[in-house]
């Protein structure tokens, strides 16, 4: 079981996290379900949805694990009508999908000191670049295209999105990542402007540096000592560790609490150990 940020019951609320499979939402999934909620686990990776599903069964709480692509407008609307004769219509929608890819990654952090053989910013493979972008901004898109729509039906929802800490300065190395963060922080605003009539709010999170199985490798060696990286964002981290996907559950739940964030939408909220706040100095 999570031990739970604070007592917040969303006792018959359906939540469609997207993304599930990955370690930041499958931790969110499982706190929703275990704050009572009917929860909808989607993920390309079936096999993961379904252990948490295993996992979440075993406890006695609701979460159904669902294969999906969410670059795939058709075949998620197919989901969407599982989860409606499943669980119900959607309440909450998290789109947790995202990711980088190295393919969009260059070796260096700066172009003059670039060796023969590493692949720099003349060498990033456009597709690389142009998947980046989809997956998260329009992994973001459709699912809210395809269950919003829920929402707009009975004036009332919520949408989270996940942003990150380098949508606001971008990081060295990942300027596709950087750039589709970045593009996530002004759609949540733009929904929630779009949807202020309806009932739906719309929010989002900004990360600090976790450790996922997608930055693994630049965090770390093979042998699990520290790459040089991460001394660079330890020391530029005032509380000097990273994040736990936990120390995000606080942030989701309130803003996605209909009572206690009623009057909050198109906000982004930092979840960074301070890493914004300190200049270096």
């Amino acid at each position: 079981m999570i031990d739970l940020p604070y007592n917040v019951s969303f006792k018959d609320k359906v939540v469609v996290v997207t993304g599930a499979g990955g370690v930041l939402c499958s931790t969110m999934a499982k706190a929703f379900a275990q704050a009572g909620a009917k929860v909808a686990a989607l993920d390309l990776n079936e096999a993961a949805v379904k252990k948490i599903e295993e996992e979440c069964a075993a406890e006695g709480l609701c979460l159904k694990g669902y294969k999906a692509n969410v670059l795939e407008t058709e075949a998620l609307e197919e989901v969407h009508r599982q989860v409606i004769r499943d669980l119900g219509p959607c309440d909450i929608l998290v789109n947790g999908a995202g990711g980088n890819n190295p393919r969009a990654t260059t070796d260096n952090e700066y172009q003059h000191e670039a060796k023969e053989g590493q692949k720099t910013f003349f060498d990033l493979d456009s597709a690389g670049v142009d998947f980046v972008f989809k997956l998260n901004f329009q992994g973001t898109l459709i699912p809210t295209q395809v269950f919003a729509k829920d929402m707009v039906d009975r004036k009332s929802g919520c949408i989270l999105n996940i942003s990150s800490m380098n949508a606001y300065t971008p990081l060295t190395k990942i300027p596709a990542y950087s750039g589709a963060k970045a593009a996530i922080s002004n759609f949540t605003q733009w929904l929630a402007t779009h949807f202020a009539g309806t009932g739906i709010r719309c929010n989002a999170i900004a990360p600090g540096f976790l450790v996922s199985n997608q930055n693994r490798a630049l965090l770390f060696n093979e042998d699990g000592t520290p790459t040089p990286r991460s001394h660079k964002i330890l020391n530029g981290t005032p509380m000097n560790r990273f994040v736990a996907s936990e120390e995000l559950l606080g942030g989701v739940f309130f803003l996605c609490d209909e009572k206690a964030a009623s009057a909050i939408t198109g906000v982004v909220l930092p979840i960074d150990g301070g890493f914004a706040a300190y200049s270096g100095v």
